[in-house]
């Protein structure tokens, strides 16, 4: 259904609580915390504060590929934080993010925690932490750092401008979901050539630019995200679809999909993750059946 009807904008805009779709009740117009709460804190160096959307599987990804790759400093604690509640707005994790944006990492493995937010700046921080998944010659640091910035510059055109109009927002119209669907159709026409030409989107290595990328467009490719693979026609990005699946089949990968989950199978949800056998011992379908 296409609206017509035309919106003439008031001189001074209000709030106005019943406007904003499926996520009206967790927006608002101020910062801040909303109710006093400190956030837990476990035995592991990282403590990571997240929900399993796109944004917050980008870091679970990478605990996960440093863990795999040998890194035991990377050990973590990853703690739900339910979005739909309000968890974001407790002033212990507005202390760890005053964007009240998940995921946020506190890093205690020095004298003093160190706070790390937006999940671009955590994948930095961890790479450099580590010195992996991140290239340390000059060009390839570059093309790197350039398709991480492309992702956390792009990506809001998918979720809040194309996901919220043609998924969430109250009323269907044509114009704002014409105007996304042609922008995120560039943007997987922008990687498709590119990976048509390289096995990785920085080139021939594995990196964060992959883990960056690959929880939001893989999810599009794949058709999960918005159940828009239909419109989108996205069977026609071959080069994204076959980078899709190498990065799925990645035991790594598997593992950090799973944490902070909260649908879907509840064989793949690890609601929080505390030790490596928490993805055999502590999944939600075993925890119910525990009940």
């Amino acid at each position: 259904m296409t609206d017509t009807s035309e919106y003439v904008p008031p001189k001074i805009w209000t709030w106005d609580k019943e406007s904003g779709g499926r996520f009206a009740n967790i927006n608002r117009p101020v910062a801040g915390p909303t109710h006093d709460k400190e956030l837990p804190v476990g035995k592991h160096p990282l403590q990571l504060y997240s929900l399993g959307t796109p944004n917050g599987v980008k870091v679970t990804v990478m605990l996960e590929e440093l863990l795999a790759a040998g890194h035991s400093g990377a050990e973590y604690d990853a703690w739900l934080i339910n979005i739909g509640e309000g968890d974001q707005f407790s002033s212990g994790f507005v202390g760890a993010n005053p964007n009240s944006k998940i995921p946020a990492l506190i890093d205690r493995s020095g004298a003093e925690p160190i706070r790390v937010f937006e999940s671009g700046a955590i994948l930095i921080h961890l790479a450099e932490k580590f010195g992996a998944f991140l290239p340390t010659d000059t060009a390839k640091r570059a093309e790197t750092l350039s398709w991480l910035m492309w992702q956390m510059g792009s990506a809001p055109f998918l979720g809040g401008g194309f996901g919220h109009f043609y998924a969430y927002a109250p009323t269907k119209q044509e114009y704002p979901i014409n105007r996304y669907a042609m922008e995120v159709k560039r943007q997987l026409d922008v990687l498709d050539r590119r990976l048509a030409e390289h096995e990785y989107i920085a080139g021939g290595d594995y990196t964060i630019a992959d883990m960056a990328i690959w929880p939001w467009y893989g999810a599009l490719v794949k058709g999960i995200v918005y159940d828009a693979g239909e419109f989108l026609q996205v069977q026609e990005y071959k080069n994204v679809l076959r980078w899709t699946d190498q990065l799925a089949a990645r035991p790594a990968v598997k593992r950090g999909r799973m944490v902070n989950r909260v649908t879907g199978d509840p064989a793949s949800q690890l609601r929080e993750r505390h030790d490596a056998t928490d993805f055999e011992l502590r999944t939600q379908d075993k925890l119910e059946a525990a009940e």
